[in-house]
């Protein structure tokens, strides 16, 4: 899981950067299962679009599917459809 807080002029690089990788859940949060390369590919391009001083972007790794729950609260945005 990844969730960003990014100024609004990096925000639509950094949506497009996460969307290649991973399924857009909602706003500023995707999910998705990565290998390591392609783990590393999403962080490398992330760092280059963001400013290290003022953005944020989280990521969370599980361990195992057992271990991960979701619910979601009001409307459901996004989906998992095709990464694009």
């Amino acid at each position: 899981m990844l969730v960003y807080d990014t100024a609004a002029e990096r925000n639509p690089n950094v949506l497009k950067t996460c969307r290649k990788y991973l399924h857009w859940t909602q706003r500023s949060v995707f999910q998705g299962e990565l290998s390591d390369a392609q783990y590393r590919a999403l962080t490398s391009a992330l760092t280059a679009a963001i400013d290290p001083t003022y953005d944020s972007i989280v990521t969370y790794t599980a361990r195992s599917p057992d271990l991960v729950e979701t619910s979601t609260l009001g409307v459901s945005l996004g989906g998992p459809g095709d990464i694009l």
